[in-house]
């Protein structure tokens, strides 16, 4: 990490403390060293940022949509922290070959499988990212979920800190099938079974299309060890 991005995170740390309780201490759930996938729910461009600087000092990238290279504000941070540009909407090949290298490298990689800022603040309908990425490596991934975000701007016009909650779930695998390639049919359920793992870390009225608990699966998953179940915080 340069002295410039050390600024910039301790900057950003200090604005967000300023505003909002940020309860982190579920974090230390994720080990200090990678490599991992962080999947987590997505209502707002101010989670990243905020899981960035709150992950220090594990070494990480994530998606970001292409469209914030756009502003110079936006295209500045997202160089110095060497986020990956995505294509939504689209298989952007380069963008997951990133991703891999990066993780070839012991880094987390975090991931929103929405795809999308979601407008209500409720789970929508995963897309295949997170389990391709999963399916290229074998590595854990942790599902990470927030809320409180949407409550910064009403409670600053009344000089009120936001209480920002984050959960990390236990960590796991995805099991790919031995017997065969692995299909659009297996992926469609890898994802929501990722999905899952997210839904159930949030509050029942933030589930949206994952809110019965019902069709949770476990065809796909297998639970991480000990060692990755309670990280390496040092």
């Amino acid at each position: 990490m340069t002295y410039l991005e050390r600024a910039i995170n301790g900057l950003l740390r200090g604005i967000v403390g300023a505003i909002c309780r940020v309860d982190t201490h579920e974090l230390n759930r994720i080990p200090l060293e990678g490599p991992g996938i962080l999947a987590t729910n997505h209502t707002s461009n101010l989670e990243g940022p905020i899981y960035y600087v709150f992950l220090d000092p594990r070494k990480k990238t994530a998606f970001g949509k292409i469209e914030l290279w756009g502003n110079p504000i936006t295209r500045f941070i997202m160089n110095l922290w060497k986020v990956v540009p995505l294509r939504r909407g689209t298989a952007d090949r380069r963008a997951m070959e990133q991703a891999v290298k990066a993780i070839d490298n012991g880094q987390f990689v975090g991931i929103a499988p929405e795809g999308t800022r979601s407008p209500d603040g409720t789970l929508k309908k995963g897309r295949p990212g997170a389990a391709m990425l999963a399916v290229a490596r074998r590595v854990p991934i942790f599902p990470m979920v927030h809320w409180g975000i949407d409550e910064i701007p009403g409670n600053i016009k009344r000089l009120r800190k936001t209480h920002l909650h984050i959960r990390v779930g236990p960590p796991f695998y995805i099991r790919k099938p031995t017997d065969r390639d692995i299909s659009p049919r297996d992926l469609r359920a890898m994802t929501d079974e990722i999905m899952y793992r997210i839904a159930i870390l949030l509050p029942e009225r933030m589930r949206g299309y994952y809110k019965n608990m019902d069709r949770m699966t476990n065809t796909y998953i297998e639970p991480a060890g000990e060692e990755e179940q309670y990280g390496r915080t040092g």
